[in-house]
């Protein structure tokens, strides 16, 4: 494993009741970045993260993480890494402060008191340390959650849809937490829905249905998918998306809001598309974008097959 390489495992392969979860997966991940994993839900995000942090033993594949074998040294993976589950699973009838300390407890830390205060202070949960877990509210509970996994100085943080049902200034607070972590040399590896939040990330993986359909820098992956994109709004939407959806060179059709986005491959036939659905539907306003995250979202999971079939 090349030293600048936190995760460089190759071949992950998972299964449950006969069915693969994972399908041979590579990841490789530098120290530092911020890594992101798109996918739906029963993509395979979870058990991936579970995979990389010894959790669950992959049935096959290789590969190291932090320097330790992902197969013969999966406990000495799990002493050095920060996981943050989607679910809240620390003890609600605790306070923050004892929270943070019967954490420290279980990882066997020196100097406890000072590290649980540095913990408050950097995710500013001193003035709140005596509140109860359970009556926090989600964005607490989250900040709460990510002290507690950072708390024995994991070099590697692994978060599973961290800030699902959080409000947006939570979110931009956590995300901007997440960067002072990344300037610091911490490696942080990301599964989220919230397109907003994937370009925040240094490089992108869309997964679905376990298979890994894109892997580059966040930046390169527009010109890497190349899609031709066109904004239509105005009146009748409904009719004009049926027309669309018809046209050739049209691979997608998505709506947002109150307006619609045709895209494809071939620049001219969608340009055409919706020239014609304006000569249609004389109310429409339409103008060429750029396509975005969300389009190639969508595009992406369009072509995938549900493992479940």
């Amino acid at each position: 494993m090349s030293e600048q390489l936190v995760i460089d495992v190759a071949g992950l392969t998972k299964s449950f009741s006969g069915r693969k979860v994972v399908d041979n997966f590579d990841l490789q991940v530098p120290r530092g970045a911020i890594y992101g994993f798109l996918g739906p839900n029963g993509s395979g995000k979870t058990t991936t993260i579970r995979m990389v942090c010894g959790l669950l033993k992959p049935e096959s594949g290789h590969g190291r993480v932090l320097g330790f074998d992902v197969l013969d040294q999966s406990s000495l993976i799990k002493e050095r890494v920060g996981y943050m589950t989607q679910k809240f699973s620390l003890y609600e009838d605790l306070s923050i402060r004892e929270n943070l300390e019967f954490i420290a407890r279980l990882y066997k830390l020196d100097r406890r008191h000072e590290r649980v205060d540095k913990a408050l202070a950097d995710l500013g949960m001193v003035e709140r340390q005596a509140q109860v877990a359970g009556k926090l509210s989600g964005g607490w509970k989250q900040r709460l959650a990510l002290a507690a996994c950072m708390i024995h100085e994991p070099e590697l943080l692994l978060l599973d849809e961290p800030t699902a049902g959080v409000d947006p200034k939570a979110r931009r607070d956590f995300w901007d937490q997440i960067r002072r972590y990344s300037a610091q040399g911490v490696t942080t590896l990301v599964s989220t829905h919230y397109m907003d939040e994937a370009v925040q990330c240094d490089s992108i993986a869309y997964i679905a249905y376990g298979k890994k359909l894109l892997d580059a820098p966040t930046a390169e992956i527009p010109k890497q998918i190349g899609l031709a994109c066109w904004r239509v709004a105005g009146r009748p939407l409904q009719q004009a998306q049926a027309q669309l959806e018809r046209a050739p060179g049209v691979e997608l059709v998505a709506r947002f809001g109150a307006e619609i986005h045709v895209c494809g491959h071939d620049s001219a036939l969608i340009a055409a598309a919706a020239v014609r659905a304006k000569e249609s539907f004389p109310h429409l306003q339409i103008s060429e974008i750029e396509a975005g995250f969300e389009e190639i979202f969508i595009y992406l999971m369009a072509g995938s097959a549900d493992n479940f079939q």
